[in-house]
C-alpha cells in the first residue's frame, strides 16, 4: 500500500529473508492490562476511508487477554537483540523506509518513493539506526521501537511469551470494551490546537508545529493513558496485529486491494502515527486500519504485545 501514512509495502509476497523464528520465552514481560471478552465488534457503520475496510460494523466473540499498558520501547527491544542475537529483517534486506524529515542530511533519501517523496528507502536505516547511519537511539530508549517488521515483532512476542494481539483485541481494548467510540479516550476530536497524542499538527508535510512537542515519536508513555491503562492507542506509531488485511467490499475497487493483500500476505495494523492528521490520513480513529506486508518496516511503525490467559 502507498499512501501518506507508510512507504510503500514490500513487494515480495510476505516472504522476506527473516521469517519470524521460533524463539523460547526467555524476556521480561511488560506492564499488561486484563482485558475481558465477550460478544463486541470490529469496524464501524460509519467509515470514513472506504477502501481500508473500516467498515461495515461486524459482531465477534473474543475471550479475556491480556495486553501490554504501552508499545514496545527501544530499551525491552535491545535486551531481546543482546539476548538472542537476533537479526531483524530490515538489517537482512539492508535498507529501510525513512521519513525524510527526520534526516539531518537528505542525500540518502535520493531513492525517494514516487508517488509519496517525504518517504525515502534509505540503505542501513535498522531498530538501532533509525534514519539510517549516523543516526541513533540513545536518546530514544524510552521510545517505541520502529523499523520493525511483522516478523521481528512476532520473534520478540515469543521471546516473552506472548503474541501479537487480533485486530478485534486491539479495537476492544482501544474502546474500553463493547462501546462505541471515535478514539481511545472518546469522541472529542483533535485539531492543530486540542492536543490528546502524538500525531501532525500544521500542514503535511510542509510544515509541523509541533503542538504536541514532538516531530517524530514520543516516549512510549507520553499524553494521558485511557482509563484502563493503555497509553498511546492513537498516533506515534502504527501497530502491528495479527490479522490479514481484507475489505469486506464487492467493489472493484475493494477486489483489486484484496488481491494486492493476498499477494503481499498484507497484515492489518492499527492505530494511525505521528504522520497523522485529518487532512490526508484520517487514521488515528479506532475503525481506522491499514495493510503492509508483514516483511515492512518504517520510521513510524512499532508494535504492543498480548498474552492468553492461562488456567
Amino acid at each position: 500500500m502507498s499512501d501518506c501514512c507508510s512507504a510503500v509495502s514490500r513487494n515480495n509476497g510476505g516472504a522476506g529473508p527473516g521469517e519470524a523464528e521460533r524463539i523460547l520465552p526467555r524476556g521480561k514481560a511488560g506492564e499488561a492490562i486484563l482485558v475481558k471478552g465477550g460478544e463486541t465488534f470490529v469496524g464501524t457503520h460509519e467509515p470514513v476511508l472506504e477502501i481500508d475496510g473500516e467498515g461495515p460494523e461486524r459482531k465477534v466473540i473474543i475471550g479475556d487477554f491480556l495486553l501490554e499498558a504501552e508499545t514496545v520501547t527501544v530499551r525491552r527491544f535491545a535486551a531481546f537483540v543482546e539476548a538472542t542475537g537476533y537479526i531483524t529483517e530490515a538489517e537482512k534486506f539492508g535498507c529501510s523506509a525513512v521519513f525524510v524529515d527526520l534526516m539531518q542530511d537528505r542525500q540518502p533519501a535520493a531513492n525517494s518513493v514516487t508517488a509519496t517523496p517525504w518517504w525515502g528507502r534509505v540503505d542501513g536505516a535498522t531498530w538501532k539506526s533509525p534514519e539510517g547511519p549516523g543516526s541513533s537511539i540513545e536518546d530514544r530508549m524510552d521510545h517505541p521501537v520502529t523499523q520493525v517488521s511483522l516478523n521481528d515483532a512476532v520473534a520478540f512476542a515469543q521471546w516473552v511469551g506472548g503474541r501479537l494481539p487480533t485486530e478485534a483485541e486491539w479495537e476492544h481494548a482501544a474502546r474500553g470494551g463493547n462501546r462505541r467510540r471515535r478514539y481511545p479516550w472518546g469522541d472529542e476530536e483533535p485539531t492543530d490546537t486540542d492536543v490528546f497524542c502524538n500525531i501532525w499538527q500544521g500542514r503535511f508535510p510542509h510544515h509541523n508545529t509541533m503542538a504536541d512537542g514532538f516531530f517524530g515519536t514520543a516516549p512510549a508513555r507520553s499524553f494521558k493513558s485511557t482509563e484502563d491503562g493503555f497509553y498511546n492507542l492513537a498516533g506515534n506509531v502504527w501497530e502491528w496485529t495479527s490479522d490479514p488485511f481484507r475489505v469486506r467490499s464487492l467493489s472493484r475497487q475493494a477486489k483489486m486491494r484484496n488481491e494486492q493483500a493476498r499477494k503481499n500476505a498484507e497484515k492489518v495494523l492499527k492505530g494511525g502515527s505521528f504522520l497523522c492528521h485529518k487532512s490526508y490520513c484520517y487514521r488515528y480513529r479506532i475503525a481506522a486500519r491499514m495493510g503492509l506486508s508483514p516483511d515492512s518496516a518504517s520510521s513510524n511503525t512499532g508494535f504492543r504485545v498480548a498474552y492468553d490467559i492461562r488456567a
